[in-house]
C-alpha cells in the first residue's frame, strides 16, 4: 500500500508540475481573459479547490505541533495547492518503510520542522509575485 501511495503522489506531483509549466509557457496567469475570472464555473471550481485545500490543511495543522510549521504549511498549500499537498504526503510516506503500515502517516504528530514548508511557501509567494 505504501508503494502504491508513493507512486500516486509522485504522479500527482509530476502531472501538476507538468501542466503548470505547460500552462505558464502558453499564457501567463495575469493574461487570463476577464470573462474567465468571472465565469460561474471558474468561480465554482476555485471555491471547490480552495475548500479542499482548507480541509487537507486541517489534517496538516493537527499533525504539525508548532505554530510556525502550521502557518508556513497553510501559505504553501494555499499558494501551491496540490503541489504542496502531494509534497506533504510524499514526505510522510517516505518516513515509513515501504512494507510498513500507513497508520503512522495518518496518525503520527510530526516534529514541527519549518524548513520544507518555508521553502514551499517562499516558492509559492515568489511565483505569484512574478506572475
Amino acid at each position: 500500500m505504501v508503494i502504491a501511495l508513493r507512486l500516486l503522489f509522485i504522479l500527482i506531483l509530476a502531472s501538476m508540475l507538468g501542466v503548470t509549466v505547460w500552462a505558464s509557457l502558453h499564457t501567463p496567469l495575469s493574461e487570463l481573459p476577464r470573462a474567465v475570472w468571472g465565469h460561474p464555473w471558474f468561480i465554482a471550481a476555485m471555491a471547490d479547490a480552495y475548500w479542499g485545500f482548507v480541509t487537507f490543511y486541517l489534517w496538516v495543522a493537527w499533525k504539525e505541533p508548532t505554530a510556525a510549521a502550521r502557518l508556513l504549511w497553510l501559505v504553501a498549500i494555499l499558494a501551491l495547492g496540490n503541489l504542496a499537498m502531494a509534497t506533504y504526503c510524499l514526505r510522510e510516506l517516505f518516513r515509513i518503510p515501504a512494507d510498513g503500515s500507513v497508520t503512522p502517516v495518518i496518525t503520527r504528530v510530526n516534529d514541527g520542522s519549518p524548513v520544507l514548508p518555508a521553502l514551499l511557501a517562499a516558492s509559492g509567494v515568489g511565483i505569484y509575485l512574478l506572475a
